[in-house]
């Protein structure tokens, strides 16, 4: 279990955070720290992935990479890594909240020649009555500049829920759209080491380049909410529905997130 990190983030990461939406951590983690842990989760995330189909099969948010979700629920080993309170610590900082819990990991790997990840922004999908929410990015193999990193919105998340779509050829020409027109900043936080780990707010406007390597780039990420949310009880979309089910154990609307498949990361 990788223990919370013996320094506290910096003052400036965290306002950073709250400015731009984004943050990169270098070095949160020893590589040698968690190899098994690393290897256990490159191999499920390939063989539990839903959409195995080749890739010319699949449509643009097929071909951005092979997904594999709630891992942590397959093997202990894995669970270690993904309810580790070093990475929860810093999603409570960031967000300025005093407990987090887990909403869901996800493995999303980026095949040899994967396509390019589309504009979006996370929350559009989850059913909380909550802006507080972080994800974690983290790579587990070196990410060089010609595979690169996640390229972000600045201070998209300040302009909050704007309902725009599915992560699609659609979502990507709509925010694509905003960012031109507003004449909006981005930033990219280029190529990344095994350990280095960046951090997203949910309505964080952001996408990924294509991979144009013969090699795979496996990431695991982590969701997380602040302690204390409720399951949204406004008008729910086919996809939040999905996700209300999923993921929170079908708990009604309004109804406080505190179940077993939620649980509360930091404090511990």
């Amino acid at each position: 279990m990788l223990l919370p990190h013996r320094d506290p983030i910096a003052d400036e990461t965290v306002d950073a955070f709250a400015t731009d939406g984004h943050a990169c951590i270098r070095d949160l983690f020893d590589p040698t720290d968690v190899a098994d842990q690393v290897a256990r989760i490159t191999d499920a995330g390939v063989a539990l992935a839903y959409d195995k189909r080749p890739i010319e099969e699949r449509d643009t948010y097929g071909k951005a990479f092979l997904q594999s979700f709630n891992l942590w629920r397959t093997d202990p080993v894995i669970a270690e890594f993904v309810l580790a309170p070093r990475f929860a610590a810093v999603a409570a900082a960031l967000l300025g909240a005093e407990g987090v819990r887990l909403y869901h990991d996800q493995g999303l790997f980026k095949e040899p020649h994967g396509g390019r990840t589309p504009w979006h922004q996370d929350q559009f999908y989850w059913p909380l009555a909550t802006d507080q929410t972080v994800t974690v990015w983290i790579p587990l193999v070196d990410v060089p500049e010609e595979v690169g990193s996640m390229t972000f919105v600045d201070g998209s998340h300040r302009m909050g829920d704007l309902r725009g779509r599915e992560i699609s050829d659609a979502s990507d020409e709509e925010f694509g759209r905003l960012v031109e027109d507003q004449g909006l900043s981005t930033t990219t936080h280029g190529a990344l080491t095994v350990g280095d780990v960046t951090f997203h707010h949910g309505w964080t406007i952001h996408s990924a380049p294509a991979n144009p390597t013969d090699r795979m780039r496996p990431v695991m990420t982590m969701i997380y909410f602040a302690d204390g949310t409720r399951v949204s009880d406004r008008p729910l979309t086919d996809h939040e529905q999905f996700d209300r089910q999923l993921w929170l154990g079908g708990a009604e609307p309004g109804a406080l997130i505190d179940g077993e498949a939620n649980p509360l990361l930091w404090p511990r």
